[in-house]
């Protein structure tokens, strides 16, 4: 087994174990802070895969800006603690078959995109310049502008929507 190796399945491990705890957890702050920790071991991967860019982008996008305003609403809203939830008649049904339809992709994209080894390669070096860094941030602002608004526009009523559920579900239990 190489250092690299050891190191991989090292993050991996991280990286289940911080995702199973942001779903198992019952308080929506450990939850958030489990993702966090998520998103910081994904960025990591990313850096040994040779993208340094996307890495930092994970940091400070998603660490950092989204998991605030998550934490903010999370707080303002009171909602620290999650309710006992009920399961859905067919619920159970989907989530296992949904399971199964992954587990099936997943080994399809593994036995035929596997790669024999020692044939790993390296990313370009052209890909982390200074040039091809504009050249995405004009793609992105140019051609994907709108998904771009949209999606921003689609995360602030979804924040909007839960303030508005939540007030209301405040005020029929404090009458």
């Amino acid at each position: 087994m190489t250092l690299d190796l050891i190191f991989f399945l090292i993050l991996a491990l991280i990286s289940v174990s911080t995702a199973l705890g942001m779903l198992l957890s019952r308080n929506a702050v450990y939850s958030a802070l489990f993702l966090v920790l998520n998103f910081i071991t994904v960025a990591i991967f990313y850096l040994l895969l040779g993208a340094p860019f996307i890495a930092m982008a994970q940091i400070t996008v998603y660490a950092g800006a989204i998991m605030v305003l998550f934490l903010f609403v999370i707080m303002l809203l009171g909602a620290e603690a999650l309710p006992q939830s009920q399961v859905l008649p067919r619920q159970t049904f989907f989530a296992g078959a949904l399971a199964v339809a992954l587990a099936i992709e997943a080994t399809l994209i593994f036995l035929t995109r596997a790669r024999p080894a020692g044939q790993v390669t390296s990313p370009d070096e052209t890909v982390n310049t200074v040039t091809s860094l504009r050249e995405l941030g004009m793609t992105l602002f140019n051609q994907y502008l709108l998904p771009f608004e949209v999606t921003s526009i689609l995360l602030l009523v979804a924040m909007i929507g839960a303030i508005v559920l939540i007030r209301k579900e405040k005020r029929v239990h404090s009458q």
